[in-house]
């Protein structure tokens, strides 16, 4: 009786391990997809895209086009030449005070998990579902919420991730 205990305990070890090992595994394969690209912000002629009504400003591809900008000049969308589903948009709206919000306790506030290169701390979410993969960046500051996505089909979200995530770095919010 003793040996078979020995045995399912060495089994269960055995199997903890391998679950283990499998896992981490796992996670380093979707990391490696994340970063298995060369990407040279340097061989990339850019272009700077600026708000005038809410002074914020990102970098984009200079030969990706343009999306006719809303009246309300809130923001706008760059498409890819390649392939018409990768966009990236930058949009920015006024926050009512927080003594006028009521108080939502069922939504949790998410702690700020990136900082531009400017300093600007912000929330990064990086979401990969069956058909769309996308990179969002949401910053607050002064009653204002900026923010930025970048967008592909989940299959080539790969290809496209060190672009978004070095455009997300660059995003900037002139000084009032």
């Amino acid at each position: 009786m003793a040996t078979a205990n020995k045995n399912c305990s060495l089994g269960r070890r055995i199997y903890r391990f391998a679950a283990s090992v499998s896992g981490i595994i796992a996670l380093l394969i979707i990391l490696w997809g994340c970063t298995a690209n060369n990407f040279n912000a340097g061989a990339i002629a850019w272009k700077t895209y600026t708000n005038s009504r809410y002074g914020f400003e990102f970098p984009y591809p200079s030969n990706w086009t343009s999306s006719t900008a809303p009246t309300n000049d809130d923001g706008i969308a760059f498409t890819s030449p390649q392939n018409k589903t990768v966009e990236i948009r930058g949009w920015a709206s006024q926050q009512l005070p927080d003594s006028i919000v009521t108080e939502q306790k069922s939504v949790k506030k998410i702690k700020p998990n990136f900082k531009t290169a400017q300093g600007v701390p912000g929330v990064l979410v990086v979401e990969v579902a069956q058909g769309i993969g996308s990179m969002t960046l949401t910053l607050t500051q002064s009653q204002v919420k900026y923010s930025w996505q970048g967008r592909s089909n989940s299959q080539e979200f790969q290809d496209y991730y060190r672009l978004f995530y070095y455009i997300a770095q660059q995003y900037r919010i002139s000084k009032s």
